[in-house]
């Protein structure tokens, strides 16, 4: 992942191993910014390795920027490993391009890089191109859909429809070519009702196409660029096979992954983000070993243990004709909805009833957060637009996955037998 001469070739061996810290050891509740430190440096840097011997000042100037905004959010990341990385790392770059602690600490202009540079080739080889790679006479690949969004609730690859606690961080996708992993928080204090937090993408090095690249979100914060500052694949002759387009500034991006025909989309709805994913089926298998993969969500489904029958809750709130809520003694939502006003709001956004309807009105019930409407609508757009199969769009009935790790008891459920024994003797009355 290289990125040339000078600066910032020195800069980049520290921070190759910074996304595996953050990975590893995920920031949950933790308001340490030192992601938004690093970007910033990044930013600043990005073209340093086009500059000359007397530009080195510029450099030491970004140093002591990055320096100055680790001391900023020190209190805040006291035990947390990439936080403590940047800080070593500032200062054997300091020591390694002769840069004083003292000086200057604003920023410097972003800097255009000439044309030319990887950063801005519009040709590919056709391997990073995943369709034009396809020969004619081969048949076009079937595209599969996952999704994630509000208290959370998932949609598989196998459009299986799951609402589940998750809390903590979990593996969404885990294949040969990248890896996606959400971390899901209480949406108020005590609750068991979680939505997503914290959202890390990694990009893995894939031959002539894309260095590894590692994307991440959190609460409040959705940059429109890799954690190194750059906005495609990096220094190899493919680098705009992998693209971040910004759609809305701090609430929607896009990730073009086209040498593995993927579209991801991120957005942040209120506070909490929700992903959305259009994939290959050949790339959504591509796993070395995959019954000892483990946990993937957005193929194997959430655990049993994992997951809530949001559709029994939703009957018995509106029998109930009250606001029932995940949990003993939650405390009071910002805004108290019944099952009626919740029916009313999530309809102005969601008129078909399906699914996607149901989980609007359990967020509401749950969290009295009306922005978890809006993350149900998104939710639904992101299908309308990733989905490769318009017949598949709306779902009515939930549904479990059942693998060989994550199984269920076999059978009629004994409500369906009750129901069923009640209509036998009603016909012989």
């Amino acid at each position: 992942m290289g990125m040339g001469r000078g600066a910032g070739s020195t800069a980049l061996g520290l921070f190759q191993i910074l996304p595996v810290f953050l990975c590893i050891f995920p920031s949950v509740t933790s308001p340490c910014k030192i992601l938004k430190c690093n970007s910033e440096f990044w930013a600043a840097t990005s073209g340093s390795h086009h500059l000359g011997a007397e530009e080195a000042p510029e450099f030491c100037t970004a140093l002591r920027a990055y320096a100055h905004c680790t001391r900023r959010t020190a209190r805040t990341c006291r035990g947390d490993l990439a936080y403590h990385s940047a800080v070593h790392g500032i200062d054997d770059l300091m020591v390694q391009h002769n840069c004083s602690k003292d000086g200057p600490t604003s920023q410097p202009r972003l800097r255009t890089l000439p044309p030319g540079d990887s950063q801005e080739r519009s040709d590919s080889p056709e391997i990073c191109h995943y369709e034009k790679s396809f020969h004619k006479h081969s048949a076009a690949p079937n595209y599969t859909h996952c999704g994630l969004f509000g208290d959370p609730h998932l949609r598989t690859f196998t459009d299986t429809f799951q609402t589940c606690k998750v809390q903590g961080a979990w593996p969404l996708i885990d294949n040969n070519y990248l890896n996606v992993q959400v971390t899901n928080t209480p949406v108020l204090p005590g609750s068991s009702a979680t939505a997503t937090s914290k959202l890390t993408i990694i990009f893995k090095s894939f031959q002539e196409c894309v260095d590894q690249k590692v994307y991440q979100a959190e609460m409040d914060e959705l940059p429109a660029a890799f954690v190194d500052g750059s906005k495609n694949g990096g220094d190899k002759h493919g680098a705009n096979s992998l693209k971040i387009t910004e759609k809305v500034s701090g609430q929607h991006i896009e990730i073009q992954a086209k040498y593995i025909g993927t579209t991801i989309v991120v957005r942040q709805v209120g506070r909490y983000l929700t992903f959305a994913v259009r994939m290959p089926e050949e790339v959504v298998n591509a796993v070395e070993d995959r019954d000892s993969q483990g946990l993937y969500l957005c193929l194997r489904g959430c655990p049993l243990n994992q997951q809530i029958d949001f559709q029994a809750v939703r009957s018995a709130q509106a029998t109930e004709g009250r606001a029932r809520r995940k949990g003993p003694s939650l405390p009071t939502p910002p805004e108290a909805f019944t099952y009626e006003t919740a029916t009313a709001k999530c309809r102005e956004k969601l008129p078909v009833e399906d699914l996607y309807f149901q989980s609007c009105v359990f967020d509401l019930l749950t969290t009295g957060d009306v922005n978890f409407m809006l993350a149900a609508y998104y939710a639904f757009e992101d299908v309308k637009m990733l989905h490769s199969n318009k017949d598949k769009l709306h779902l009515y009935e939930r549904t479990r996955v059942l693998t060989p790790g994550n199984t269920a008891p076999t059978g009629t459920h004994p409500t369906l037998w009750v129901a069923l024994l009640c209509l036998y003797w009603l016909c012989l009355l």
